[in-house]
């Protein structure tokens, strides 16, 4: 798994789902980068086995994936990530009161991530969503109708500000591309209804799904489908375009 030979990277997440980790793949897609993503492969050292002895090491564990072994450390949350990284794959410049501006953005995004996960799982997430379909309902309401275009709005103010983008794009535009696909995947009656309001968004997303790199990795089998185990699932149930 990875894109040349040597890798550099060494991602650990779980192998079926998109989920956050995603957003980290998109990041090395991008830019190139030779990475590993363990729990995707088999042989020593690799697998589910690997991630699961990660996560239970004794030193410093990570809470939970996606975690990434870099330079002889271990950087984890997803943000966290690729703010460490940004700078080394050039979707982040190196001064610092832009990188933590574009991480004010990507922890939004977070936040976004969250209760996009909660619609589908708002009282636990131990629990099947099937044991919680009224909530769910009444939680995925109020986020099609009040916290989709409060997000979304903000991110367009964003889209094409120099400070943002500097002169190229940076791993928020990948993010962005990524949200935006899993709230089309999750909520398509919803997302046309709004489309007319975030077109920004939209031809950001476009410009993203053609760069040759992520255009590649969008028609690869690194690229898990949208499913009903990751954080984006669509329920019929939930969506509505009013």
């Amino acid at each position: 798994m990875g894109i040349v030979t040597t890798p550099e990277y060494e991602l650990y997440y779980w192998p079926t789902i998109q989920g956050r980790g995603e957003f980290v793949r998109l990041a090395l897609e991008d830019a190139g980068a030779a990475y590993l993503d363990i729990a995707r492969l088999e042989g020593k050292g690799k697998g589910m086995d690997a991630m699961m002895k990660l996560l239970g090491r004794r030193s410093d564990p990570p809470f939970a994936p996606p975690a990434l072994k870099w330079k002889g450390g271990l950087v984890w949350q997803r943000a966290n990530i690729l703010h460490a990284i940004g700078p080394t794959l050039r979707l982040a410049p190196r001064d610092e009161a832009t990188r933590v501006y574009l991480l004010g953005v990507e922890m939004t995004i977070s936040d976004l991530i969250n209760e996009a996960h909660d619609t589908h799982h708002p009282i636990s997430s131990s629990a099947y969503y099937e044991d919680q379909t009224s909530e769910a309902k009444a939680r995925s309401k109020a986020f099609r109708q009040e916290r989709i275009p409060k997000f979304l709005g903000y991110f367009e103010k964003l889209v094409g500000r120099k400070a943002m983008l500097m002169d190229r794009h940076t791993y928020v535009d990948l993010s962005l591309f990524q949200i935006m696909s899993g709230l089309q995947y999750a909520f398509p009656k919803t997302m046309t209804k709004l489309a007319p309001s975030f077109r920004g968004l939209i031809r950001l997303q476009k410009r993203i799904a053609e760069r040759p790199r992520i255009a590649a990795y969008l028609e690869s089998d690194r690229r898990v489908h949208f499913n009903r185990d990751g954080i984006f699932r669509h329920y019929k149930e939930l969506d509505s375009a009013r």
